[in-house]
């Protein structure tokens, strides 16, 4: 048997699992990986997308590579801070299904299964359904306002 600690500790490592997994992604495309990279620099992150939304117009795939980017930036600091939890949760596990999801049409599903996105789409959505969040910034911002 569990009890809260474990449960409160288990929550935070989940929201820091999901949340580095995707910055851990966008310093991929920018280089920061370096030989361990999958992309290594945009240019090949933009063609990786544009293989993966091989049925958008041109112009929507390069937008679609800049928002997934953006999104990616955004819902994982915002899981880190604790910040609109839910919000973020549901969020990421969203970008992450459309992104399994594109991946097994485009590439197969063995490709979405190596790098574990159905996983982090479940567990951001396991995420999302939690009726309460530890160690968070909107716990501070809900007693502030209780006082």
């Amino acid at each position: 048997m569990t009890g809260k600690k474990d449960t409160q500790f288990s929550q935070l490592f989940l929201r820091l699992a999901i949340a580095v997994s995707m910055l851990s992604a966008v310093a991929d495309r920018f280089g920061f990986w370096g030989k361990n990279s999958a992309w290594g620099n945009w240019g090949n992150f933009e063609k990786y997308t544009r293989q993966l939304t091989f049925f958008l117009p041109g112009s929507l795939t390069t937008l679609s590579a800049y928002a997934a980017t953006c999104l990616e930036i955004l819902f994982p600091l915002m899981l880190i801070l604790g910040f609109k939890t839910k919000i973020a949760a549901f969020g990421a596990g969203f970008l992450l299904f459309i992104f399994a999801l594109s991946m097994t049409i485009a590439l197969g599903i063995k490709a979405p299964l190596d790098y574990s996105v159905w996983i982090g789409s479940a567990a951001a959505f396991l995420l999302a359904v939690q009726e309460k969040y530890s160690f968070t910034i909107d716990n501070l911002i809900t007693k502030y306002k209780s006082l």
